[in-house]
């Protein structure tokens, strides 16, 4: 009853399914992944920076966010979020955010007047503006 346990079983059930070292002669061990690779899941970074209203450090963490998409296009710009460092729950949002016509999502910072512009030079412009 001692040999019984499970890892004794891992270890013959693996010796069945490779076979002996004459079987598996000039055949690879290594095999494709049995299950489809998981798909990207989202992560959020902080930064901790020093403002001296809540204004300001809206300006600094708008500016932060565009530095960076700049630098790594992975970057999401609309979940871009700002809160006091003691109270992160309380996290607004920075760009607008607001769903186009054509499925596109407005890149202007959150609350701003007029019509809604879609990211990069020349992007459609919709909604009601001045």
């Amino acid at each position: 009853m001692r040999d019984n346990r499970p890892a004794y079983w891992g270890q013959r059930q693996a010796r069945e399914a490779l076979g002996t070292a004459r079987d598996v002669a000039g055949t690879s061990l290594i095999t494709a992944a049995r299950r489809p690779a998981r798909p990207g899941r989202f992560f959020t970074v902080h930064l901790g920076f020093t403002a001296p209203d809540l204004a300001s450090a809206r300006e600094l963490a708008v500016g932060y966010a565009e530095a960076l998409s700049v630098l790594r296009p992975e970057v999401a710009l609309g979940a871009s979020a700002l809160s006091p460092a003691e109270a992160w729950q309380q996290a607004e949002r920075l760009f607008c955010g607001a769903s186009g016509p054509d499925g596109e999502r407005c890149a202007d910072v959150a609350n701003h007047p007029g019509f809604h512009h879609a990211p990069g030079p020349g992007g459609l412009g919709w909604g009601d503006g001045d």
